[in-house]
């Protein structure tokens, strides 16, 4: 039999923790997953989220260590996609007479739409009695489906905030003090890169809904409970959600006989000469999340690739257009396009045009080099490089 593990008197944690999986929607996980569920041992036996369908079996056996699961009244869904509902069917027919609530209209919809099942909507300020505790619902759209919706326990102050504020983290330790911050906060922020960050204004929206909210612990979807840095993780989202960069650059290329690699070491060398902390990545080398994670809070932003049959390399695209999808606010970003060429420079070239539809501040026309660069070049791309982060310098000292 599995173990619950009890997150604060007669509330329990009863998800599952894929230890394994590596990929989520393209982007890795090299430490796992959790799927967190909750249980509340109150007059009504309520349970907030399920799991992954593949993780039914753990799901239950955890939820049986504290009640049979027949005994369950209520269901709270906070999240439709089915690595939190997937075991929804699997507790319809354990407990046929729960009443399950889901945010209406959207997540009454899509549960119908996913699962047959017919549930209850709840919208911003409804409450629902348990017993001894209440369950207050806060809809927030595009965090990051349309269903989305938090729960707030205001006589725990906690916070079950789906998948605001989570990571991909698979750990047998549920609090975040009892974890390495560092590498809490990294996943965090990876987490909210390659998932939540193109929804900036719908989290500022939630932000402010929540700030009124006495939280002393934070209980998300997926990873670790926040219960000692909720200040901290907050600040960061607040930060992340207004595109806030700071004084970083980030270089990606592929290169195909390392001309193109030659440029992106000096232009790499170039922001670390200025005092700008640097981060050179190889496209064959890097997963393109881990560079969104990198790019996150980057003011500077460097893309290069050569050509190939008259089009940039496809892992350099590739990177592009996952970029997009996910940074669609790159206003306050400096881009910077380069790469070699044979005959037409005509891959760079592409980049640039790809970097000026996202949005990015472009202070030079694409960096271009036939055949290999020769010392000048190299020393000329430096100089133009430091000219940027000198010219950038200047405008934020007058602003």
């Amino acid at each position: 039999m599995l173990n619950a593990i009890e997150i604060c008197p007669k509330i329990w944690w009863v998800g599952g923790i894929d230890w394994n999986e590596r990929s989520f929607h393209g982007y890795t996980t090299e430490q796992g997953i959790t799927y967190n569920a909750y249980l509340i041992m109150d007059e009504r036996v309520t349970l907030i989220d399920t799991a992954k369908a593949t993780f039914s079996d753990e799901f239950i056996q955890r939820i049986s260590q504290i009640v049979d699961p027949a005994k369950i009244d209520v269901v709270i869904a906070n999240h439709v996609e089915m690595d939190h509902s997937g075991s929804l069917p699997r507790i319809h027919e354990l407990a046929p007479d729960a009443a399950i609530y889901a945010s209406g209209p959207a997540g009454v919809k899509e549960i119908k739409a996913h699962f047959g099942i017919d549930v209850k909507g709840v919208k911003t300020g409804d409450a629902l009695s348990i017993g001894e505790r209440t369950l207050t619902f806060v809809q927030t759209p595009m965090v990051h489906w349309p269903d989305n919706m938090v729960t707030y326990c205001p006589e725990e102050q906690i916070l079950f905030s789906n998948d605001a504020f989570g990571q991909h983290y698979a750990t047998t330790k549920r609090f975040d003090d009892e974890n390495d911050l560092c590498e809490l906060f990294k996943q965090a922020k990876k987490y909210y890169a390659n998932i939540v960050w193109p929804y900036g204004a719908q989290v500022q929206k939630a932000l402010g809904a929540l700030r009124y909210l006495d939280i002393k612990m934070i209980a998300p979807s997926h990873g670790v409970i926040w219960r000692s840095h909720i200040a901290e993780i907050m600040a960061r989202y607040q930060a992340w959600s207004t595109y806030q960069t700071e004084r970083k650059a980030v270089v990606v290329y592929d290169s195909m006989w390392h001309s193109t690699e030659a440029m992106a070491r000096e232009i790499c060398d170039a922001f670390i000469k200025d005092g700008v902390c640097a981060q050179l990545i190889d496209l064959k080398a890097t997963h393109i999340s881990d560079i969104m994670t990198h790019m996150c809070d980057a003011r500077f932003v460097a893309v290069g690739s050569p050509t190939l049959n008259s089009n940039m390399l496809p892992t350099v695209a590739a990177f592009l257009t996952y970029m997009r999808g996910l940074s669609p606010n790159n206003s306050q970003r400096i881009g910077i396009a380069f790469g070699s060429y044979g005959w037409a420079p005509l891959g760079p070239k592409q980049v640039e045009e790809a970097l000026r539809s996202a949005k990015f501040e472009m202070p030079v026309p694409v960096i271009t080099q036939q055949w290999i660069p020769d010392e000048k070049k190299l020393c000329d791309i430096q100089a133009a490089v430091c000219q940027i982060i000198e010219d950038d310098q200047d405008r934020s000292n007058r602003s």
